[in-house]
């Protein structure tokens, strides 16, 4: 899987998501984020666009200790040819995060030389 950096530094990688298995699916462009260890956070109102369903609520420790709750749905997405149902985290923010949970058994690397991101 490969991606890219952008001219903020941040590590991008574009992505298919459905709201379930077998209906059309749209491409994200998502944020690596290795400080976030679930699935996906997306702004709420790419979650509508979406039409993705609820899960339920969701318990979370933020970085400075605090406890929040969000409210968490479910996406389907085509990880390493292989449909999987994945939690999505909602937020207020612009861009979909892709966290740690993905990267289980699976190398990233970016190179900011060459602007480039691969997951393998």
């Amino acid at each position: 899987m490969k991606g890219y950096v952008d001219e903020s530094r941040r590590a991008l990688i574009n992505l298919e998501v459905g709201n379930n298995e077998t209906d059309e699916t749209v491409e994200i462009t998502a944020w690596v984020d290795t400080a976030f260890d679930g699935f996906f956070v997306f702004p709420k109102t790419m979650i509508e666009e979406l039409e993705l369903h609820q899960e339920a609520l969701t318990q979370a420790i933020l970085a400075d200790g605090s406890q929040v709750t969000f409210e968490s749905f479910v996406c389907y997405i085509d990880w390493f040819d292989q449909v999987i149902a994945v939690q999505v985290i909602a937020n207020d923010g612009r861009l979909p995060l892709l966290g740690t949970e993905f990267l289980t058994n699976r190398r990233l690397v970016v190179d900011y030389i060459d602007r480039t991101v691969s997951i393998d």
